[in-house]
């Protein structure tokens, strides 16, 4: 029997153009940050700085843009691949305007500083819990069309968003374990390596799992509708998503090469990165091969042309990312630009080139009429394969010299660059060739803005698309299934289960026994927590951003003790919530910084780095020496560190702010020695707290030679 029944269309289009408008203030906020590394007087406010700018342009990019692009392309190839309607039209716009709500959220938290310092998973608590909700709406909403389907087979597209949806509730939950202070402020659960694993668990896996496998789905479906032609091989691509999931969740250790991770957690991380890329290039060949015989076609079609492009671009990045896993590679181009030129690789290419095909082939038929003008989406192609092309590739040969300079000794034995800065002013060429990059890629997309204006205002929104299918005839006991594989295509709540089980056997394995086998992180008895300034100090150097450009890591290379001093341990970092690690260095590693310089030096760079470091790229920070400590947040602060299992002594909370104001007034008595009369009541005091604590809980012993001489 013929059923006729509607697609919803209204809501595809509301995802769609908040993917365009995200896109562009997105990209916008990245152009600013790019520039700000260049021309510092643009951190023109203190919610405008780098340190705040930078979670605001990457939560915007993944979550605003490519999210709402996901939602988009996930709502229109799910209705047509099961015929049938969005389960719920209700539950599809409390999706939709939840998630824009939490986009204006981080909008709004990111400037003011509200954030927990975890990469990708900065928003704070009250944020996260509302992603959850949103989340499960989005599931329900899915898995209830699925189930009231009229095509009994789940199509390969479909795998890939019910292992995305899955996946993604995991990682964002295991991740997000905080204890709050208040409203606006918490800590994570875990601290130091072991938060250090579980947020790269999540934040390579975010990548996975949030920016590769729900576009694989949507590549599956939108690629052999622009080029007319089934998918090359649907053998190739269970393969490629079986062996996808179930690889791709062991690999984040790899973002922790020569960091204090035990050393067979690195080594995990590694195989299974190199693993990856099998699965990966099958994938990106599954896609490019689906041309075949069509070539002539890309030329013509700049949807293909932006599909083409995407596709090479995420082969490029899965075979560039199981390299850098490899110790030797993880060396030369880890906490350099090379990292960000990688990932940038795939966010411009694979998921921005994606995105705007999808674009041009969805609205034309969500209005009913054609592309305004296929000239400037060839155009918008040009300019944006350009601005990658600016914007990676100096940033690559950047990343060679900062780690060659960085590594580079006299005959002699000594450091050729000792001094940080030399290496940063080297490369700067690359950063006003990034910022050209950046240029040109929004100027395409913004030509893509007026495109789709004009489409738009040439058609009429279609907005529940009449359709037919035949009703889905039941199955009885006995019949045939077909391929063996078919017992679970058919079967959305299995795959959702298979689907949990492999994607949690890598974190089962990589977790479990960091957190319960003591020995892989050894206590350190000298390293005790943090006095209440200096944890009100890390407070503000967590919301100030400054883990964006500082690391508080140092790996056992040579160059980098000669640079930095003893090497960082495991037992360091026990009382650190969250850990601060970083992964780019446009500043030197602040691990042993404490009581390298005094007082008066960290008072007066702080508020003009040029004053202390000249040609500095680093922004002051004015405001610091205006705003008060929030004392009344102490001993909430030390409770929820209790809670947490930090050793303060029962019913310190009441005295912590007596302790407070004793170290302050110390700090205050040394800068006056130097001529500097400040309050003690001020954040700049705090900060020179913390900073001057850093490193110092181990002493090292003196090199024989030094002893020797003695």
């Amino acid at each position: 029997m013929i059923e006729r029944f509607k697609y919803d269309n209204k809501i595809v289009n509301a995802f769609l153009m908040a993917t365009i408008i995200f896109g562009i203030v997105g990209m916008l906020v990245g152009l600013t940050a790019a520039f700000q590394m260049v021309i510092p007087s643009w951190n023109i406010a203190e919610w405008l700085s780098f340190g705040r700018l930078r979670p605001l342009h990457t939560n915007a990019v993944i979550f605003a843009f490519v999210g709402n692009g996901i939602f988009a392309g996930v709502y229109y190839s799910l209705q047509r691949l099961v015929k049938a309607r969005m389960f719920s039209d209700l539950l599809s716009w409390v999706h939709f305007w939840g998630w824009q709500l939490i986009i204006a959220a981080a909008a709004i938290s990111l400037p003011l500083g509200l954030t927990t310092g975890k990469e990708y998973a900065e928003l704070e608590w009250p944020i996260d819990i509302a992603i959850t909700l949103i989340w499960v709406v989005f599931g329900v909403n899915m898995f209830g069309t699925i189930l009231k389907r009229r095509e009994r087979h789940l199509y390969v597209a479909i795998w890939f968003y019910i292992a995305t949806w899955v996946t993604v509730a995991m990682l964002h939950i295991v991740n997000s374990f905080e204890v709050p202070v208040n409203l606006f402020k918490s800590y994570s659960w875990y601290a130091g390596v072991q938060d250090a694993l579980v947020q790269w668990w999540y934040g390579h896996n975010a990548v996975a799992f949030f920016l590769t496998t729900p576009y694989l789905g949507l590549m599956y479906y939108f690629m052999p509708k622009a080029a007319n032609r089934p998918v090359y091989s649907y053998k190739l691509s269970i393969i490629h998503f079986w062996a996808l999931i179930f690889i791709y969740i062991w690999a984040g250790p790899h973002h922790l090469i020569y960091s204090s991770l035990p050393d067979w957690a690195q080594s995990l991380g590694t195989v299974f990165s190199i693993m990856l890329i099998a699965p990966s290039w099958g994938g990106m060949l599954n896609g490019l091969l689906t041309l075949r015989g069509a070539w002539d076609r890309v030329r013509e079609d700049p949807i293909l042309k932006f599909f083409v492009v995407a596709i090479t671009c995420y082969g490029m990045a899965t075979l560039e990312g199981p390299l850098l896993s490899t110790k030797f590679f993880n060396s030369i181009s880890h906490f350099t630009d090379w990292t960000i030129a990688h990932v940038h690789v795939g966010g411009l290419g694979w998921n921005g080139f994606f995105t705007f095909g999808m674009v041009y082939w969805l609205v034309p038929r969500l209005f009913g009429t054609k592309l305004y003008s296929k000239g400037l989406a060839n155009a918008h192609f040009w300019i944006g394969t350009l601005g990658i092309v600016f914007y990676a590739v100096p940033l690559y040969f950047a990343g060679f010299t900062q780690s060659l300079m960085w590594k580079q000794f006299t005959p002699d034995g000594y450091l050729v660059y000792k001094n940080f800065l030399d290496t940063v002013l080297q490369i700067k060429y690359a950063y006003w060739l990034r910022g050209l990059g950046g240029t040109l890629y929004l100027t395409g997309a913004l030509l893509m803005v007026y495109n789709v204006w004009r489409t738009v205002a040439a058609g009429r929104l279609i907005k529940d698309e009449e359709a037919e299918a035949p009703a889905l005839e039941k199955t009885y006991a006995g019949e045939s299934a077909g391929h063996w594989h078919r017992w679970i295509e058919r079967r959305p709540i299995q795959m959702l289960v298979v689907s949990l089980v492999l994607v949690a056997i890598g974190g089962v394995f990589e977790l479990v026994p960091t957190f319960l086998i003591k020995s892989n992180v050894p206590t350190i008895a000298s390293v005790k927590p943090y006095t209440p300034l200096e944890l009100q100090g890390r407070d503000i150097y967590v919301r100030e951003g400054c883990y964006t450009c500082h690391s508080q890591m140092i790996r056992p290379f040579r160059s980098e003790t000669e640079r930095y001093g003893e090497y960082s341990k495991a037992g360091e970092f026990v009382y650190d919530h969250p850990f601060q690690w970083g992964s780019k260095r446009t500043g030197p590693d602040l691990h042993r910084v404490g009581g390298k310089y005094p007082d008066s030096w960290h008072y007066y760079h702080m508020f003009d780095p040029t004053s202390m470091s000249a040609g500095s790229l680093m922004p002051a920070y004015p405001w610091l020496y205006e705003k008060p400590i929030d004392v009344a947040s102490t001993p909430a602060k030390i409770r929820a560190m209790q809670t947490l299992g930090v050793p303060y002594p029962e019913g310190y909370a009441d005295q912590a702010n007596a302790d407070l104001s004793s170290q302050a007034d110390a700090i205050v008595a040394s800068l006056k020695k130097d001529k500097i009369e400040t309050s003690a009541e001020l954040e700049i005091v705090a900060l020179i707290a913390y900073l001057q604590r850093l490193g110092t809980d181990i002493r090292p012993k003196a090199p024989a030679q030094a002893t020797a001489a003695k």
